[in-house]
C-alpha cells in the first residue's frame, strides 16, 4: 500500500513539469507527508486540469456521517474502484497526486520484525504522478467545504514486488503518456501494470 509519500520539489519546478498553475501560493515542500496524518497535498484534478491545490488524503463519500472513514480509504485497489461503497461513486472523478517519492519497507524476516526502509521515485528526484480519485463534499461536522483523494493502488510488480514483499502492493505510477487518459477516465484496468522506471533507494 502507499501511506508515506513526498513532493519537495520546488512551486516552479512542478508547475512547469505538469504546465500546472497553483491556485493559492500556500505550497511547501514536504520531505514526507504521513497519510494517517491526513495532510493537505497538491493535486490535480480531472475538472481543473490547468489548476494545482491541494487536497486531504483520505477520501470522504458524500454519504459519510463523520471523517472517521479516512482511516480505510487513504489507498484504494484498483481491482475493486466499481464495488467498494467508499469508492464506486468517485470512480470518473480522477485526479493525479504529485509526488516526488514514496516510501515503502521490505520486510527481512518472515515475521516483519527486521525491516529496511526504501525511497522510491525517479531519476534525480523527479516529480512524477500517482493515479488518485477524489470526492468535493461538505463537512459533516463543520460545515467546510472539502476535497479529498486517495491513491489508488494495484498488485506489485518488478522493482516493488522485490521491495513491497509483505504486501505486493504498489501505487498506480503514471508515466508523462498514461497522466491524461487517466483524468479523461480510460478504464482503469489499463493502468494496472505501471510503465514508468522507478528506482529506490535504501534510507
Amino acid at each position: 500500500m502507499c501511506f508515506h509519500s513526498k513532493l519537495s520539489a520546488d512551486a516552479q519546478s512542478i508547475e512547469n513539469r505538469f504546465k500546472a498553475k497553483f491556485t493559492k501560493p500556500n505550497y511547501k515542500p514536504m520531505d514526507r507527508y504521513v497519510g494517517f496524518a491526513h495532510p493537505r497535498t497538491p493535486i490535480i484534478s480531472r475538472q481543473y486540469p490547468q489548476h494545482i491545490h491541494h487536497a486531504v488524503w483520505g477520501l470522504v463519500p458524500s454519504w459519510a456521517k463523520d471523517l472517521s472513514i479516512q482511516a480505510h480509504t487513504l489507498n484504494a485497489r484498483i481491482e475493486t474502484l466499481h464495488e467498494k461503497p467508499s469508492f464506486k461513486a468517485s470512480v470518473q472523478q480522477r485526479c493525479l497526486v504529485l509526488v516526488d517519492g514514496f516510501y515503502e519497507w521490505q520486510w527481512l524476516d518472515p515475521k516483519g520484525q527486521k525491516k529496511q526502509q526504501y525511497l522510491i521515485g525517479l531519476e534525480q528526484d523527479a516529480p512524477f504522478a500517482l493515479a488518485g480519485i477524489y470526492n468535493s463534499c461538505v463537512h459533516p461536522q463543520t460545515g467546510e467545504f472539502l476535497h479529498t483523494y486517495a491513491i489508488v493502488t494495484t498488485a506489485a510488480i518488478g522493482l516493488m514486488a522485490q521491495i513491497h514483499n509483505s504486501k505486493n502492493r504498489m501505487p498506480v505510477v503514471l508515466s508523462p503518456e498514461t497522466e491524461q487518459a487517466w483524468l479523461a477516465g480510460a478504464h482503469v484496468l489499463d493502468f494496472t501494470k505501471p510503465n514508468i522506471d522507478l528506482v529506490a533507494r535504501a534510507i
